[in-house]
């Protein structure tokens, strides 16, 4: 049996959510009728959604309605587990209970599942793109701070191989990475090798050092300038030029691929160029606008990628969950097009 991460565990406002502040208001009204008519039917709550996707978020929710709920030792929840491989339709938990002791709730729950599962699919289909390579986990800038924490929960059941904040951090047990950004090279008058000094000079020598070569447009020439100034201490090179802009290494090149960017030529001269100076050691990172399919056909192709970072595609596509009641004190009721649909893989929690 898998283990479910500890209620407890979770650092989320439990009296806020507890009074509906989070809550769509019908779900609140909902709760207050029952209460003031003194009806309290007993009910099964499915849930499910539409697509083929990675699970997550199934633990907070859980948490959620144990923390959150009145009277939570009355109800009954069955679920599947973050992780698990899910298709449409598939019912991934039910709730059997007093409705009025957790309708308050469902907005809540049905956004975490659909916040968590997203940022895990998204994540799960980029790592078999890699065909086995490292992916990172860098898209924080492009959303708010305060997702971070369950973001880099649901980037690690996805399979991702690192993070790049402490919040991201948190359920990994490990130091957030990153590289050396354009900000320091900037701060350094635009010189990546200046920058690349300070970093080795000052950070622990425990932290990677991999160089960002694009920041004058000419990443084969300034990929050697490190290489020959770090030696055997550089761990590798990331190329991050924009989609609106042609490194100057393919400027004798261009006519039979599409030039700008981070693109498959311009991989291949930096390895080339590292090679042929004896830094084979030297591993090359890609980002800027990699998704699924990109990083797939660099893969077909043998691009010699050896770690892909990838931000807002995470993002991209959406995975949306849905909450009915299904039975009424043990009987079918639901509207028209559901039905109760019995998941033997769910599994009750204590």
């Amino acid at each position: 049996m898998k283990k479910r991460l500890d209620p407890n565990s979770f650092d989320f406002p439990v009296e806020k959510i507890r009074s509906g502040f989070y809550s769509d208001i019908y779900f609140l009204r909902t709760q207050e009728i029952l209460n003031q008519a003194d009806h309290h039917p007993r009910v099964t709550v499915q849930i499910f959604q539409r697509d083929y996707a990675t699970l997550c978020g199934i633990d907070e929710a859980i948490a959620i309605i144990k923390r959150c709920a009145y009277h939570p030792e009355k109800l009954t929840i069955k679920a599947l587990h973050d992780g698990d491989q899910i298709v449409p339709w598939e019912t991934v938990m039910t709730i059997e209970g007093d409705l009025a002791d957790f309708s308050h709730l469902e907005t809540v729950y049905l956004g975490t599942l659909a916040r968590q599962t997203k940022v895990a699919t998204n994540t799960r289909r980029t790592v078999e793109a890699a065909n086995g390579k490292p992916v990172l986990f860098f898209p924080s800038r492009f959303d708010h701070y305060a997702v971070q924490e369950s973001d880099g929960y649901a980037a690690k059941i996805g399979g991702m191989s690192g993070i790049s904040t402490p919040a991201n951090a948190v359920s990994w047990g490990i130091e957030a990475a990153g590289t050396i950004p354009h900000s320091l090279i900037a701060a350094c008058g635009g010189d990546t090798l200046k920058a690349t000094r300070a970093f080795d000079k000052y950070m622990d020598p425990n932290i990677s050092r991999v160089a960002l070569v694009d920041f004058n447009n000419d990443c084969v020439n300034t990929s050697l300038a490190v290489a020959r100034e770090l030696g055997n201490k550089l761990y590798g090179v990331r190329l991050d030029t924009s989609d609106k802009m042609v490194d100057v290494s393919l400027i004798g090149q261009m006519g039979h691929f599409k030039p700008t960017g981070v693109n498959e030529q311009l991989v291949r001269n930096v390895r080339e160029a590292l090679d042929k100076e004896g830094f084979q050691h030297v591993k090359i990172m890609v980002s800027g606008g990699f998704n699924p399919e990109r990083i797939r056909m660099f893969e077909e192709k043998n691009v010699p990628v050896d770690v892909y970072a990838v931000g807002s595609s995470i993002f991209a596509t959406s995975v949306d969950f849905t909450a009915d009641i299904v039975l009424v004190d043990g009987k079918p009721c639901a509207k028209a097009g559901r039905h109760f649909i019995l998941n033997p893989r769910l599994e009750f929690v204590e």
